[in-house]
């Protein structure tokens, strides 16, 4: 039986699977709840020994607009500092360990944790109108969750500095030019294509397929490893005890409450 999450919708269909983040009103950020919910699915499809390919994508108009800001004002009882500033990385772990290759779907907003996310798939396809941005820093906080060695070996460390440092926004052809996307598509075609990827993926031999993952992923593991991202939090709870960091982000929230 397929299991409910509170926010998002999983499906399966043969060898075919699909994990769909589901708060379009928010831009589906990653709230607490949600990263959760991304950890307990992606486990669940790594029982699921018949499905093949899992493609994760966002309703409405956005991929997922990175961590939910709201809940950095709203602590969640037993659940502390440091273990909300750790579930990140825990998707994002958890989502880079399925035996299933993973396809992003990315349309509209592909934001710091989102692109995390997306960075956690094997493939990536996005809609030409897709904008993409990591603004950690000027948030007062280092891009966590694992992403700077995931953006490393993706696309390098000097466009990697340089997309982090500057926070600005880049576009499908960049993401692609650099190396992060694997297909851009017209926006009303994005969902049959990666449709039609999925498909083809999936008929081809299950052995083959997670043996193939298995190769690259031990390959890029030596060439920037994300076994040492657990004091990725450790970095995020101490931006919250400096007082520029504090002060950084405390305007930037008040600018987008404003807005």
């Amino acid at each position: 039986m397929t299991p409910d999450f509170e926010t998002l919708r999983v499906s399966r269909d043969g060898t075919l699977g699909a994990i769909t983040l589901a708060r379009p009103k928010s831009l589906n950020a990653l709230s607490r709840r949600t990263l959760r919910d991304l950890v307990d699915a992606a486990r669940w499809f790594g029982e699921q020994t018949e499905v093949r390919v899992v493609v994760v994508s966002g309703e409405g108009r956005s991929f997922s607009a990175g961590f939910d800001l709201n809940d950095f004002a709203n602590p969640e009882a037993n659940f502390g500092v440091r273990e909300t500033a750790d579930l990140g990385r825990v998707m994002a772990e958890a989502v880079t360990a399925m035996p299933q290759i993973t396809i992003a779907a990315i349309q509209g907003h592909c934001i710091g944790g989102g692109l995390v996310l997306a960075a956690s798939c094997d493939l990536r396809v996005a809609a030409e109108t897709a904008v993409f941005s990591i603004p950690e820093v000027d948030l007062g906080i280092p891009l966590a969750w694992g992403g700077i060695p995931r953006l490393v070996r993706e696309i390098g460390p000097a466009a990697t500095k340089e997309l982090v440092l500057t926070c600005r926004r880049f576009h499908p052809e960049e993401a692609k030019a650099l190396g992060f996307l694997n297909t851009i598509v017209a926006e009303d075609a994005l969902a049959g294509h990666v449709d039609g990827l999925a498909r083809s993926i999936a008929s081809k031999p299950g052995y083959a397929l997670r043996t193939t993952k298995q190769q690259v992923n031990a390959v890029t593991e030596e060439m920037a490893g994300t076994a040492r991202n657990a004091a990725d939090a450790d970095a995020l709870v101490f931006a919250t005890f400096d007082r520029e960091s504090r002060e950084i982000s405390a305007a930037y929230l008040k600018a987008r409450n404003k807005a």
